[in-house]
């Protein structure tokens, strides 16, 4: 096993665990309960982690993670409106008609 990343809070790690074992990934969150002794131990060692079962895809899973927090910026135009639509949009907000690139 090894360790992925720490999370802020178990909300957040139990869903990243749960969006990496739905994406093929073995992940698991660890330390979820420790956070009821943070004083007795440092704050930041008291932190849920999300652990990976296979050491070998830690690679693959980090930039799966990093592909999740930081999508690529979309910009595309309207078939309907020619509006100009930024970010992650699948319709355009003045008329409705849906990204071209859009899946269905």
């Amino acid at each position: 096993m090894k360790r992925l990343l720490q999370a802020p809070n178990l909300a957040l790690a139990t869903l990243w665990a749960d969006q990496l074992t739905a994406a093929g990934f073995e992940a698991r969150v660890l330390r979820a309960y420790a956070s009821g002794i943070a004083g007795e131990i440092p704050p930041d060692q008291a932190l849920p982690e999300v652990w990976l079962d296979d050491d070998s895809r830690h690679a693959e899973a980090s930039a799966v993670f990093e592909r999740w927090m930081h999508p690529p910026e979309r910009r595309w135009s309207c078939p309907g409106c020619h509006e100009v639509i930024e970010g992650p949009f699948e319709a355009c907000w003045n008329c409705g008609s849906p990204c071209p690139a859009a899946p269905d």
